[in-house]
C-alpha cells in the first residue's frame, strides 16, 4: 500500500490579506486616471447610427389593410380594424367598386419585441423604423399607440440610403427606357 499522505499536495502558505488588498487598490488607482465611457443619458443625448431601430412608424396612406403585419407578428401586438366602402361607378354602365378603409391601427409596445417582421412583410411600405426611442410611459396601458401617434413618427424616419453608383440599373428602369418597338411593315 502506498501512503496517501505523500500523494496529496501541500496547501499554499497563507500570505495574509495585505498583498491582495494592495493589488486591488493599485487596479482601482489605474482606472481612476482613465476617461470614462459612460454617457449621462438624460443630460447628454446618445450618438446613435442614422438607421437605428427605435419605434415603428405608420404611413397610413400606404396601408391597404391586408393584415399581413398582424398575422406575421409573433407577439400578436398589432390590432387592425377596417371596413369596406362602396365607391360609385366612374363611367356609365360601370360597376361599383369597394375599397378598404382603415378604422384602427394600433401597436401595443408593451408586448412588441421589436423584431421587425411586420416591417419586412409589409408589401406596400406602410411600416418603417423610426430612430425615436423616448416614448416611455408611466402606465403600461399607455404603451398601446394608435394610428395617429404612429403617424407622427413618420417625420423622423430617415430617407433610404442612396443606391450604389456602380450598381446595375434596375430592370424596371431599363425596360422603361427601351425604345418602343417599330410596327411590322405590311407586305404587299
Amino acid at each position: 500500500m502506498t501512503d496517501q499522505s505523500s500523494s496529496r499536495t501541500d496547501p499554499p502558505k497563507a500570505r495574509g490579506a495585505i498583498p491582495g488588498l494592495l493589488k486591488g487598490l493599485a487596479a482601482t488607482a489605474r482606472t481612476l486616471g482613465r476617461p470614462t465611457h459612460t454617457a449621462e443619458y438624460p443630460d447628454a443625448q446618445p450618438h446613435l447610427p442614422p438607421r437605428t431601430r427605435g419605434v415603428i412608424a405608420l404611413l397610413e396612406e400606404n396601408c391597404t389593410n391586408c393584415m399581413l403585419c398582424s398575422r406575421e407578428c409573433p407577439d400578436w401586438c398589432i390590432y387592425i380594424d377596417s371596413h369596406k366602402e362602396t365607391l360609385p361607378a366612374t363611367t356609365e354602365g360601370g360597376r361599383e367598386r369597394q375599397r378598404n378603409v382603415l378604422d384602427r391601427f394600433a401597436i401595443d409596445f408593451s408586448l412588441c419585441m421589436y423584431c421587425g417582421i411586420c416591417i419586412e412583410v409589409c408589401p406596400f411600405d406602410a411600416l418603417h423604423w423610426s430612430p425615436e426611442f423616448e416614448y416611455a410611459e408611466v402606465d403600461v396601458l399607455d404603451l398601446l399607440h394608435e394610428k395617429s401617434r404612429l403617424g407622427q413618427w413618420m417625420t423622423t424616419v430617415p430617407p433610404p440610403p442612396a443606391l450604389d453608383p456602380n450598381s446595375a440599373e434596375p430592370q424596371e428602369i431599363t425596360a422603361a427606357n427601351k425604345p418602343a418597338r417599330k410596327a411590322p411593315e405590311a407586305r404587299p
